[in-house]
């Protein structure tokens, strides 16, 4: 539990405008860095199980970066559905999912995202 706040600070990166080619070149692979961590800090991969004849309904509910990934599950009938929520969306998209018979909901944080 926090007692109390000492310091609060943040990071700031400043760069001259003049860079030479090389030192351009490692910053933007830094900051490309930096977005994609961040970028998977606000996101949740959810993974679940649902009849195939709900897949429609979970598709136009999940967001996902482009679409849900479906793939076929052993058990005829069956998928296995793999998606991006942003976290701010979650307890939504997790709602709207069970009430369309998505089972075995599996959440996992993103550490990093490259889009």
């Amino acid at each position: 539990k926090e007692v109390e706040a000492i310091i609060k600070s943040e990071a700031v990166l400043i760069a001259n405008k003049s860079l030479n080619e090389v030192k351009q070149e490692l910053l933007e692979r830094f900051l490309f860095r930096i977005r994609a961590y961040k970028k998977g800090m606000g996101s949740k991969y959810i993974v679940m199980n649902a009849p195939n004849s709900s897949i429609p309904k979970i598709c136009s509910i999940l967001p996902g970066m482009k679409s849900p990934s479906i793939l076929p599950l052993a058990e005829e009938g069956w998928s296995s559905v793999h998606s991006v929520v942003q976290e701010d969306q979650f307890w939504d998209v997790i709602d709207a999912l069970k009430d369309v018979n998505a089972q075995g909901i599996l959440v996992m944080n993103i550490e990093k995202m490259i889009l």
